[in-house]
């Protein structure tokens, strides 16, 4: 992610000065970021075996990939030496190339935007496009029944097990020697409704022309009637609805007395116009402002289509305009997408940097999982700039690879740089990142060693845990071994690389794809595994050209 300023100035300015500052233009088009599949890495392995790897972004350091990684130090005493066979000087390498780094390094991401959107958009038919398909968001639909820690902060759990080993088969192809790692991250479950601090949200809905469509507008309807109910009298609500300008519906207002009147504000939405999402989160954020309450949860909630046309459509810009508030004030940015045609890209990137998540609804059994179910999860914070490091150990790899998290990469030397912005994560939430791990011949000991990294969000203090894993936790066969939970992780991951037209090592074809997660389905009893399953049937049957006949189902964007 971007570099942020830092979270610890002094408030600077009063309400009015960040009224007054809040209309400052920029114009540029947003496009999608770069979707080949994320890696560790340039160049080619030890054996000659071709490179797996895409090129870093800027920002973020070169990594192992098919280099050997160099030993797994702890991270803050910086790169290893040459790798081995290079004198010790470095004098017989080329001058202008780095030692391969043992490092990969990203923020936290707890979306689940890109699966929901996918489902959708297979059920209805279509193919999603690539650059609208993030496998950690995929990943992290599910359900994962990680350890969770008994404090505030977050429990480090690290497994994995081989690709192509053992009598499980089906490992896709070239397989045989490669491992699959996870690093699964929980923060604890989220304590009694009754708990939790008071909430001062704000809500801005879109109420432009597209919006019309069944399963937008109405959707969002339900979906705020239904939260209504759910807040608690101490909680605090304001509507702000934008086409082509932006309208405060209701000031900041005390949910206790005022459901009925919030409730008819809500049914008097109509759509209207153009879109102009700048205008919308702009008022929004002034609203949250205003209505500022300490001590609360103060959010700021977006549910559109995210299809801006009008006024500033790049979230770079947008975010400028209300990045004092951002600051100044702790208001995060929980975006709620709705509609077939939806601007996946645009909303994950205005909550990236908007220093919270999205999610995607499909209907109103969805709508009341993410505004009943797991409204803590989306409207408190656990850990603010979250971060994880994975340090390799060298003598037992020979390549790794990333998972997803393209867009969420941090430079390695950032990790510990608390001004450099991460993810943030709530109550119950749980994040999983997957590599490809190709281990050395005779491996043992360390693989590797992972740690996360955030601030608390009332002390801004940073916190770390670290977990560790060896040679012994991966050496299981993946499938049919007894890890159901990996096995969906690993299905999920696979199915997100296909429709990207990725070469993931060892990944099976789709109708196998499907096969498993069908099985998984039986095995764990979980519905949102057997949707999984339709899901990647839909996509195989559209790949081979045999179109679907299954109605459209929403996505699960479950919390684990």
């Amino acid at each position: 992610m971007n570099q942020a300023g830092r979270r610890h100035e002094k408030r600077a300015g009063d309400r009015a000065g960040y009224r007054a500052g809040g209309r400052a233009g920029a114009v540029a088009l947003l496009l999608a970021g770069a979707m080949a599949l994320t890696a560790c890495g340039a160049g080619s392995g030890s054996d000659g075996t071709p490179d797996l790897s895409s090129g870093s972004r800027k920002g973020q350091s070169s990594t192992g990939g098919g280099q050997p990684a160099p030993d797994a130090v702890a991270p803050e005493t910086g790169r290893s030496a040459a790798p081995e066979g290079d004198a010790e000087s470095g004098a017989s390498a080329a001058p202008d190339v780095k030692a391969p780094d043992y490092l990969s390094t990203f923020a936290l991401d707890v979306d689940t935007a890109s699966y929901g959107y996918a489902r959708r958009t297979l059920g209805d038919g279509r193919l999603p496009a690539a650059e609208d398909v993030r496998p950690e968001e995929f990943v992290n639909s599910f359900r994962q029944g990680y350890e969770r820690p008994e404090g505030n902060g977050f429990s480090v759990n690290v497994d994995g097990a081989r690709i192509g080993s053992g009598t499980g088969g089906g490992g896709g192809t070239g397989a045989s020697d490669w491992s699959l790692l996870r690093v699964g991250l929980a923060t604890r479950t989220a304590p009694p409704a009754s708990e939790r601090p008071p909430a001062a949200l704000t809500f801005v809905v879109d109420i432009s022309g597209s919006m019309s469509e069944t399963g937008r507008l109405d959707l969002v309807r339900k979906s705020l009637t239904i939260l209504t109910d759910e807040l608690r009298d101490d909680d605090s609500l304001s509507l702000v609805t934008f086409s082509n300008e932006a309208e405060t519906r209701l000031p900041m207002t005390r949910v206790k007395g005022n459901r009925n009147r919030i409730k008819d504000v809500v049914a008097e939405m109509e759509p209207a116009q153009s879109t102009n999402v700048e205008a919308g989160i702009t008022r929004g954020y002034e609203e949250s402002v205003e209505g500022h309450r300490e001590g609360a949860t103060n959010r700021v909630v977006l549910l559109s289509d995210a299809l801006a046309n009008t006024g500033d459509t790049e979230a770079e810009g947008i975010l400028r305009k209300i990045d004092s508030a951002r600051r100044e004030y702790g208001i995060t940015l929980f975006g709620v997408g709705v509609g077939s045609d939806y601007g996946d890209a645009f909303m994950e990137q205005l909550t990236n940097k908007g220093d919270g998540n999205t999610t995607y609804v499909g209907d109103e059994t969805q709508a009341r999982k993410v505004f009943v179910d797991q409204l803590p999860a989306h409207l408190e914070i656990r850990a603010r700039d979250a971060k994880a490091q994975v340090a390799f150990d060298r003598k037992n790899v020979q390549q790794f690879r990333l998972i997803g998290y393209e867009n969420r990469k941090v430079a390695d030397e950032d990790f510990r740089n608390d001004g450099v912005d991460g993810g943030e994560v709530g109550p119950g939430h749980t994040v999983t990142a997957l590599y490809a791990v190709r281990l050395r011949e005779g491996a043992s000991g360390t693989v590797a060693k992972a740690t996360v990294r955030w601030l608390d969000p009332k002390t801004r203090k940073a916190e770390e845990e670290t977990g560790t894993v060896t040679t012994g936790s991966v050496d299981g066969t993946l499938w049919g071994g007894e890890n159901d939970r990996l096995q969906v992780a690993a299905v999920a991951a696979y199915f997100a690389d296909r429709l990207r037209g990725g070469d993931l090592p060892g990944a099976p074809g789709l109708g196998e794809l499907a096969s498993r997660a069908a099985g998984l389905a039986e095995s764990t009893e979980d519905s949102a595994v057997e949707k999984l399953a339709t899901a990647i049937g839909q996509a195989d049957r559209l790949q081979r050209g045999a179109g679907t006949d299954d109605e459209p189902e929403p996505s699960e964007g479950e919390i684990g």
